[in-house]
This record gives C-alpha cells, sequence and structure tokens, in this order.
C-alpha cells in the first residue's frame, strides 16, 4: 500500500519534471537549502512539514490546494478503522 509520504515525495518530482527543473533548483526557488528538499525526498524520512509543503509549493508556482489535487491523494486509504 502506498502511503501519504509516498505520494507526497511523487507530486513533488512531477510537479519538478512538469518544469523541467531538478530538486536543487526546487530549493533555489523555495529559499531553502538543498538538504531540506532532499530530506524531505528521502524515503527514510517519515514526517513531512506542512510549512516545508507550502514553501516548496510556492517555489513551484502552485497552492496547497493544487498539490494536493489529484487522483493518488483523493484515493488513500483511510488511516482511522
Amino acid at each position: 500500500m502506498i502511503g501519504v509520504k509516498e505520494i507526497i515525495v511523487k507530486r513533488i518530482y512531477e510537479l519538478c519534471e512538469k518544469q523541467n527543473i531538478k530538486p536543487n533548483e526546487l530549493a533555489n526557488r523555495s529559499g531553502v537549502t538543498p538538504s531540506t528538499v532532499y530530506s524531505l525526498l528521502d524515503p527514510r524520512r517519515h514526517n513531512v512539514s506542512i510549512v516545508t509543503l507550502k514553501i516548496l509549493c510556492d517555489g513551484l508556482g502552485v497552492t496547497l490546494g493544487e498539490f494536493f489535487s489529484t487522483d493518488d491523494f483523493d484515493n488513500l486509504q483511510q488511516e482511522l478503522k
């Protein structure tokens, strides 16, 4: 089962590819260090700060709503059962 973190990483890569940029350029555009971006993309890191994600969205020129408006996010299984 794919989780929220994996979908976030996938979405960041999709948006970077769409804009033909690498994570390093995303860091520059967002005003954060490259290590911040690479840390978020690291599969060993499980938590993603919404504040950091908002900053990256600003660098990508998308809103948080646009970022999360995908079938992958809509189809996530409910965490609470």
